[in-house]
């Protein structure tokens, strides 16, 4: 009994020694023990948990394989003025001759002279990546990786590198297509973007802080999303009807790949929802039947040929649905009918509900912008609609957005212009405080010389429709119905310019 006793009394010893032991490591080293709280926190189970939620036997090494080699680093370049005096040397005295003048005479110090090269410098001005789309060298990206660039670089997969070629640009859905002088050059296939799946698995592959080719996996949390990213005042026509994944993507990610597990495109990475700069968990890409679209219409025309209804439109909410007395959540609301627009003509009206488009049902203005955008004016929809409860349908032959339903093909513009037209480089337009514009960088006979249009001029409206691209500046005078037309523009002294001409 006195042995049980003893032994009873060591133990509880032994236990209160450690209590004690433990309190005093807590009281005097909190540090560790957060650390240990947080381990607590984050329990194994959770990680377990994730791994588990991975289908047996999903791979994800053939779509790396497959997208990798097609998927390049862009980087641009801007051009600067160089320093208009350079230091010949850091000593101290020098530095004080540069500040004070010459003790002797006051004149311009020495060790510094004035540069006489004219040409400006190369400056890097950011990176970002693009996707090989055929195998002569076609390369799709995001327009704000290139826009006001002065060059542009491609870096392949495999470190050789080419000087690409502005083919096109299209604001309205941050898409332009690159070109490089090269063969036999991996590519991807266009996915239909349709059939993506919300919980299917995908992969981003890009080079986001300009480590090359890298490769993250996800799954696709959303489709037809608008972040309101591209819409702006003088952008009200951009489309934005993204796929929203969460593979990691940062910046440098921009114009990469989004692929299926088959590697096939199903997306351009675009954009990412972070409040500090970096992934937060969402990533938003372009759908690939819209990329297909857009590069297909630069391929062929020069730009993109944008097929418009000619309505406002807004998603329904309970607030709407109420004051408006609708019967239904389903479909897009038409706020307003154009008086010279296919809506108008095809027999809508203000307060009808549009359901579906060529059979697809869209449930919200996203959807249904996007379908629209795959189409070109000229071509056909069918509209089905509801009107005080009642489903109908029509059918609209899509125009632009000049209101007609012609198609313009970059070079029969621009031969009737006679000018060579470049997008202004980011240095240009900052120096002018502009945000976009088109300079003019060369002057041949036709319409833009006869108006006595000055070479160096940054157009930056014509018809007082704002412009980006040679192509808008082509395209808004090609299409111009009316007996004149006006170019305002900046020179590079900051004066002001207007220019007019008749058709």
């Amino acid at each position: 009994m006195e042995n049980r006793k003893l032994l009873f009394g060591f133990f509880g010893a032994a236990v209160l020694g450690g209590v004690v032991a433990f309190g005093g490591l807590k009281l005097f080293d909190s540090s560790k023990t957060e650390i240990y709280q947080s381990v607590q926190t984050q329990a194994p189970v959770k990680l377990s948990n994730y791994a588990s939620a991975v289908p047996a036997g999903l791979d994800f090494t053939h779509a790396a394989e497959v997208s990798t080699p097609a998927v390049v680093h862009i980087k641009t370049y801007v051009q600067v003025q160089p320093n208009q005096y350079q230091l010949r040397s850091n000593s101290y005295e020098e530095l004080l001759r540069q500040f004070f003048g010459d003790p002797y005479g006051q004149q311009q110090p020495r060790q510094y002279q004035q540069q006489q090269q004219s040409e400006p410098e190369e400056k890097k001005s950011g990176s970002g990546s693009g996707v090989i789309m055929s195998i002569d060298g076609y390369i799709v990206t995001n327009n704000h990786v290139i826009r006001g660039a002065d060059k542009i670089e491609v870096v392949l997969n495999n470190k050789r590198s080419y000087v690409a070629e502005l083919v096109g640009n299209d604001p309205t859905t941050d898409l332009a297509v690159l070109k490089i002088d090269a063969d036999d050059l991996k590519y991807l296939d266009f996915a239909n973007s349709d059939d993506v799946r919300i919980g299917e698995w995908v992969l981003a592959v890009g080079n986001p802080f300009d480590l090359t080719s890298t490769v993250t996996a996800g799954i696709v949390s959303a489709k037809a999303r608008n972040i309101n990213i591209l819409h702006t005042k003088d952008n009200n026509l951009a489309i934005e009807s993204f796929i929203q994944t969460d593979a990691a993507v940062n910046p440098g990610n921009s114009g990469g790949a989004l692929v299926n597990a088959s590697g096939d495109l199903i997306g351009i990475n675009t954009a990412i929802a972070s409040p500090n700069g970096a992934f937060a968990g969402y990533a938003f890409a372009v759908p690939s039947i819209l990329v297909k679209k857009v590069y297909t219409d630069i391929r062929e025309f020069g730009e993109v040929q944008r097929g418009l209804i000619g309505v406002s439109i807004v998603d329904i909410t309970s607030e709407l649905a109420e004051s408006k007395e609708l019967e239904s959540f389903k479909g897009v609301y038409v706020a307003g009918v154009s008086d010279d627009g296919a809506a108008k003509e095809g027999g809508l009206k203000e307060n009808d509900v549009i359901t579906a488009i060529d059979g697809i049902k869209v449930n919200s203005a996203s959807e249904l912008q996007e379908m629209i955008a795959r189409h070109r004016p000229g071509e056909k929809v069918k509209v089905e609609y509801l009107r005080n409860g009642n489903t109908k349908e029509t059918e609209l032959v899509l125009r632009n957005k000049l209101g007609n339903t012609d198609i313009v093909k970059k070079d029969e513009a621009l031969s009737i212009l006679g000018a060579k037209m470049e997008v202004a480089s980011a240095e240009e337009l900052n120096r002018l405080g502009l945000k976009h514009g088109v300079k003019v960088s060369e002057l041949n006979d036709g319409k833009i010389k006869a108006a006595q249009v000055r070479k160096g001029l940054i157009i930056t409206h014509v018809d007082k429709r704002k412009v980006e691209s040679p192509q808008e500046v082509a395209s808004i005078i090609n299409n111009n119905s009316s007996s004149g037309v006006l170019i305002e523009g900046y020179m590079p002294d900051g004066s002001r310019h207007f220019y007019g001409f008749g058709r």
